[in-house]
């Protein structure tokens, strides 16, 4: 995001781990890039891709004075123990 303040915010709590980007530029809204669209040369326009298979939910909200907040959640997993 060069040029622009964003700010990270990470929650967990027992159930989940809730990652927050909010930013100044609230009329683009986030929309992921189906793959079969994707440039497979391409160094940019997989990352909602990537959210999307991996959070279990994510979404945008908009953030006042300005700007927006794109969230995604991912349910916590009981540790494995090797035995």
């Amino acid at each position: 995001m060069r040029g622009r303040n964003a700010r990270l915010a990470l929650t967990l709590t027992p159930a989940t781990l809730r990652i927050e980007v909010t930013d100044a530029r609230g009329e683009r809204l986030p929309a992921p890039t189906p793959a079969a669209d994707a440039d497979s040369d391409g160094e940019s326009g997989r990352g909602l891709l990537l959210v999307a298979s991996l959070a279990d939910a994510w979404g945008c909200e908009p953030h006042h004075p300005g700007g927006k907040t794109v969230w995604a959640e991912c349910a916590r997993r009981a540790a494995r123990t090797e035995r």
